[in-house]
């Protein structure tokens, strides 16, 4: 198995995302909005071997795909039959930006009521799912079963791969939700009632989070196990289908750490085991 990805090369890897994602800071407001969502830009690993699973990991707000690339090859090297797949958000107006154009997946209004359904782009989000829906049945398509299907994401693509997972009627391997929160929680109770509870979730969050609050992912986890029927799975467990997998990580702020990897690493063992 490779080493682990070290503290001072994730730290790295963070400051460049970050610079990245500073460049839009300025950048000028969209002049339209599109009324059809337009397919998604993204980068692609292709596996060392046989192509039989595939995970779509959503970076976060003003981030690109190429932000998690390092991680994703870092992982990629134990998953020699799964394809990566990284997908890159268009820009658009974020109200948190003074309403200029960034990188998201949805807009952003207050941090502080993140889970508070009134104020979720629920437009945004419905384009995006359907853009990354495309993505996930070009996969089928291509032979891949949706139980070898993982999607995960970081902060606003955690908030994404979190919807659609819990909405969408496919029998997806897996969920993975870092340093994120459960949006529009009315309509996924809604959808629940009508959907079998079968997929693993991996939910990891920073206790010192000052971007989104670690309160919110604790919440998050609860609406999930005492609303939605998810099991908790027990500490020192790895996994559990169906069951949510909630990683808590002391000292750590709106990011991930090679700890929190590690622990995504041993999670997907379990979901795409063949």
């Amino acid at each position: 198995m490779p080493s682990v990805l070290t503290a001072s090369k994730f730290i790295g890897y963070l400051i460049l995302a970050l610079l990245l994602a500073s460049l839009y800071l300025y950048s000028t407001p969209l002049k339209t909005t599109p009324t059809m969502a337009a397919p998604l830009k993204h980068l692609k690993i292709a596996p060392k071997e046989a192509h039989k699973a595939t995970v779509i990991f959503l970076h976060g707000l003003g981030d690109s795909g190429q932000g998690w690339l390092p991680v994703a090859k870092m992982l990629w090297s134990s998953f020699p039959h799964v394809k990566w797949i990284l997908p890159h958000a268009p820009p658009i107006p974020i109200t948190l930006n003074q309403g200029m154009s960034m990188p998201g997946w949805f807009d952003l209004s207050n941090l502080s009521r993140l889970d508070d359904p009134a104020y979720d782009d629920e437009t945004g989000m419905n384009k995006t799912l359907a853009s990354v829906d495309a993505l996930i049945q070009q996969e089928v398509d291509a032979g891949i079963p949706e139980d070898k299907i993982v999607l995960g994401g970081f902060s606003q693509g955690g908030v994404i791969a979190m919807l659609g997972g819990l909405t969408t009627k496919r029998k997806l391997g897996g969920i993975v939700g870092l340093s994120c929160w459960l949006p529009l929680s009315d309509r996924i109770e809604q959808a629940s009632k009508s959907i079998i509870i079968c997929t693993a979730v991996f939910w990891g969050h920073g206790t010192n989070d000052p971007v989104v609050d670690y309160s919110y992912g604790q919440r998050s986890v609860g609406l999930l196990t005492q609303k939605l029927g998810y099991n908790l799975v027990p500490k020192g467990q790895t996994f559990a289908r169906p069951g949510v997998r909630f990683e808590s990580y002391p000292g750590m702020a709106h990011s991930s750490s090679p700890k929190e990897i590690e622990d995504l690493r041993e999670w997907l063992a379990e979901a795409l085991k063949e």
